[in-house]
């Protein structure tokens, strides 16, 4: 009787177990199938073999106080960048070709297939620790390499480490370098910027050497001495004339008969008052005093040659006369030559002393204009020396990063020849593919009876009725029925049999000795 069964009727667990009894024989088969692949794959599948080496990150020896680092950054970021330019296309390629990998598998694979496979089986790990501000600070990494094979996996780790110890030399030096001829082209830029600022002080100065800040003291100091001899001319200038106006006085009267005695006798007595008071101020030497003193000899002269009160009541009228204007009027020339002497000695002086002042009123500008160009040099000199002293410094960290004296990677855990592969896991494989066994049996049991849609059993079968039969027959096999299942049975495990004794001995001649083949797996198996 075929019919669809009712949704709503619910299998018991009879109902299970006859299903488990119904379908025994392919379930068995499907698990047995299932375990089997999963076993083959589990021994099959190919060992993974990985080397490692670890590398210290050690900090400069040196203390930074004492000499600067030229190299800064993190740690990680530098490792990233040394890892860039070791695992570049040129690099792995080489490491391919030298140690023959992946030589096993298909020749045809192109080049960015071998080199994406290489780079999928290299791995950084970068080991960090807590820092002192609650970051993450990097203190070492490590690298590894996988492969199929133990030896390559060594060989290429150690490789790999040779890699980033030389490449993290060379770009710590490089970077050192870079740094020390970047600061000497700077230096040598700032050191011409010097030179000009120094030219164009030099220019300056020598342009305006009469008008200098320097000198200014001095042309004051010059300024008040030419002044005050300046001075001096014009009173001996002013003396003289007063005296060329008394001489001319004199002359007039000498020629008219007019007694000049008493006139002369009364300055006489005015000269000898002015010339006491010069000597309080000024020397013998000086031309004031001089001047005194010829006027004073000068009129005494003239009395003397008039012959006393005695004499001159005794003498002609007219040869005293005659005497006294001649010796005044070579008093007047004499006078005259001097006013002209004192006034050439004046015009050069009021010229230097008009210089001095233009020169002095000039001063304030060009200090001005100096010191814009003094404080340009200066700001050109500090750069100069503050570039020099880390020029110095840059130098003194290139030797220390050519002597391997600062920040440097140390291998502290050298690679080691694997002895035991770190994939696949074969237990786990083989306990995944006993449970996929069991859900393949039981699924498929299921799924064929959910394809048979006859009605099994006393509830079923109410359950489509509306009501339950009035008698219940179990279903009764024959003699012949239990033989027929029986021989099923012996025939079907003969037959596993066969093949299983037919598989050994295909794998035996043509793929490997079976005692070969046992010890492999052990070892596989990790026994």
């Amino acid at each position: 009787m075929n019919t669809n069964i009712n949704s709503e009727y619910e299998l018991t667990l009879h109902d299970y177990i006859d299903i488990i009894r119904r379908r025994a024989l392919i379930m068995i088969a499907v698990f047995l199938l299932v375990v089997a692949t999963s076993s083959a794959f589990a021994v099959l599948l190919s060992p993974v073999y990985q080397s490692s080496g670890t590398i210290l990150i050690e900090s400069q020896q040196i203390s930074s106080e004492f000499i600067a680092n030229t190299v800064t950054g993190f740690a990680s970021e530098r490792i990233e960048i040394i890892k860039q330019r070791v695992m570049t296309r040129e690099n792995l390629l080489r490491i391919i070709k030298k140690y023959g990998l992946f030589q096993s598998g298909n020749g045809s694979r192109v080049t960015s297939e071998l080199i994406n496979n290489l780079r999928n089986n290299i791995g950084i790990n970068i080991l960090s620790t807590g820092g002192r501000r609650g970051g993450r600070a990097t203190i070492a990494f490590s690298i590894s390499y996988q492969d199929r094979y133990p030896e390559l996996a060594y060989r290429v780790t150690s490789e790999l480490i040779t890699l980033f110890l030389d490449e993290n030399i060379k770009s710590r030096v490089e970077r050192a370098t870079e740094t020390t001829e970047f600061l000497a082209q700077e230096a040598r830029r700032l050191k011409g910027d010097l030179e000009k600022m120094e030219s164009l002080v030099a220019t300056y100065k020598q342009e305006h050497a009469d008008a200098l800040p320097e000198h200014l003291g001095l042309k004051l100091d010059i300024l008040q001495r030419t002044e005050t001899a300046l001075a001096e001319l014009d009173r001996d200038y002013k003396a003289t004339e007063n005296e060329l106006k008394r001489l001319d006085l004199e002359l007039t009267a000498a020629k008219t008969g007019t007694v000049v005695g008493e006139t002369a006798v009364s300055e006489l007595d005015q000269l000898k008052d002015a010339y006491r008071q010069a000597s309080i101020n000024y020397k013998d030497t000086h031309p004031t005093i001089r001047s005194l003193k010829r006027r004073i000899e000068s009129i005494e002269k003239g009395g003397d040659s008039n012959g006393g009160t005695d004499n001159t009541d005794q003498a002609p009228a007219g040869t005293i006369n005659n005497e006294l204007v001649v010796k005044l009027q070579t008093l007047i020339t004499t006078a005259r030559s001097r006013l002209r002497s004192l006034n050439e000695q004046r015009k050069p002086m009021r010229e230097k002393v008009t210089r001095m002042e233009q020169q002095i009123i000039k001063t304030p500008q060009v200090e001005l204009g100096l010191s814009t160009l003094l404080r340009d040099h200066n700001n050109a000199q500090k750069k100069y020396e503050e570039i020099q002293a880390k020029q110095l410094s840059a130098q003194i960290a290139e030797n220390l990063e050519g002597e391997n004296k600062s920040e440097r990677f140390t291998l502290i855990d050298p690679p080691l020849l694997p002895d035991k592969p770190i994939k696949p896991n074969r237990f786990k494989i083989m306990l995944l593919g006993l449970f996929a066994a069991f859900g393949a049996a039981g699924g498929l049991a299921f799924l064929l009876e959910m394809l048979n849609q006859r009605i099994r059993g006393n509830g079923a079968l109410t359950t489509v009725l509306g009501s339950s039969p009035l008698v219940e027959i179990p279903y009764i096999r024959t003699s012949d029925e239990h033989l027929r299942r029986k021989l099923l049975i012996i025939k079907g495990i003969f037959v596993m049999a066969i093949l299983f004794v037919v598989s050994l001995i295909v794998i035996h001649f043509t793929y490997m000795d079976l005692d070969i083949l046992f010890f492999k797996v052990l070892a596989r198996l990790g026994w």
